[in-house]
């Protein structure tokens, strides 16, 4: 009899225990976002629910989420870039004007923008740890400085706040093949930036799961004291994340310049907002220490089925930023609700 009430008690607990697992993932909020936010839009706006929709949604999402992964692992390292949206339009700048007006090629252009990008990153981290400033007062004055220098420099070099359209130079097609392509998927179009991003996420994810130095993040992101006195490199590990957000808004700049030409100046300007969304969404801290790549993809996707829901429901573009604001919020509250259920066993 007592064997038999034990069978019957372990056959209970058991999915529990796996709700318990679920509800411990960072993600675990997200999802349950994304399937209500995918309903609601599927319910109320019927152009939604064409396939040619879904990819526009996703090639929305992919412009948020690319560096928003890189984000994410910054946020869970413990810091995070106010200074990311503008650098895209920085690093693109930088790849068109060096092409056209210093060497007269792209793939060199492409290439002095990769280690601009790199260099931003590191600035980043350098002065933060030098300074031991919060992240939030460098990167808010990097973000400044590069809004004021892309005006400044694009107006001074090309006379215009624009580039000039790059694409009769040689060189372009080949570059823009690697990252602003498109192919055919059934009736639809698809962009090659989305593959991009769910590669980037998965990387990501490999990397916070599977290597020592994704324990290096989560530590140096929790208890950054304990983690350097255990022998963690904090400094290394802060100033490479920066890069990585660096790279991540590189790849995002690259892919704005080969599919549309040019590059207005005074672009970017609130995009490292979404960015930051799309990973708390996701369920990073703002703390530190926790979070997922996988969340932040799923941040980047809710905030993508609102901005094209928004229109295919015909509804005043402003509520997007309704949206986005009542997301964070939302978010926030119910990712501290599920850890707290999942560290209660409930």
């Amino acid at each position: 009899m007592t064997t038999a009430v034990e069978t019957a008690r372990r056959r209970q607990a058991l999915p529990q225990s796996v709700w318990k697992k679920v509800l411990k993932r960072p993600e675990a909020g997200a999802l349950g976002g994304a399937v209500l936010v995918f309903a609601f839009f599927w319910i109320i706006a019927p152009p939604f629910r064409q396939l040619a929709a879904f990819t526009t949604v996703l090639y929305q999402a992919s412009t948020i989420g690319i560096p928003a992964v890189a984000i994410a692992l910054l946020m869970i390292g413990g810091e995070f870039d106010l200074s990311a949206g503008v650098a895209v339009t920085s690093i693109s700048l930088a790849a068109s004007i060096f092409a056209t007006h210093a060497v007269g090629g792209l793939w060199a252009g492409t290439i002095f923008s990769l280690f601009f990008a790199l260099a931003l990153g590191a600035v980043n981290g350098w002065l933060l740890i030098k300074t031991k400033l919060p992240s939030f007062l460098v990167t808010l004055g990097s973000f400044l400085m590069l809004q004021g220098l892309n005006i400044a420099i694009t107006k001074l070099i090309t006379g215009n706040v624009a580039t000039e359209d790059i694409s009769g130079m040689a060189g372009f097609g080949a570059l823009k093949s690697i990252f602003a392509a498109t192919f055919q998927f059934g009736r639809v179009q698809v962009s090659i930036a989305i593959l991009y991003w769910l590669a980037l996420a998965a990387i990501a994810t490999w990397i916070l799961l599977r290597t020592k130095t994704g324990n290096w993040i989560v530590a140096v992101g929790g208890q950054g004291d304990s983690a350097r006195a255990v022998g963690v490199p904090v400094a290394r590990v802060k100033v490479g994340l920066f890069m990585a957000v660096g790279f991540g808004c590189w790849f995002l700049a690259m892919h704005q310049l080969y599919a549309y030409n040019t590059v207005q100046s005074g672009a970017g300007i609130g995009s490292e907002l979404l960015y930051i969304a799309a990973s708390v969404v996701g369920g990073c801290l703002l703390t530190g220490g926790y979070g997922s790549a996988v969340g932040s993809a799923l941040g980047a996707f809710i905030f993508g089925m609102t901005t094209e829901g928004v229109i295919y429901a015909d509804w005043d573009a402003d509520w997007f930023q309704f949206f986005v604001g009542a997301m964070l919020l939302l978010a926030t509250v119910v990712n501290t609700w599920i850890r707290a259920r999942a560290s209660k066993g409930k």
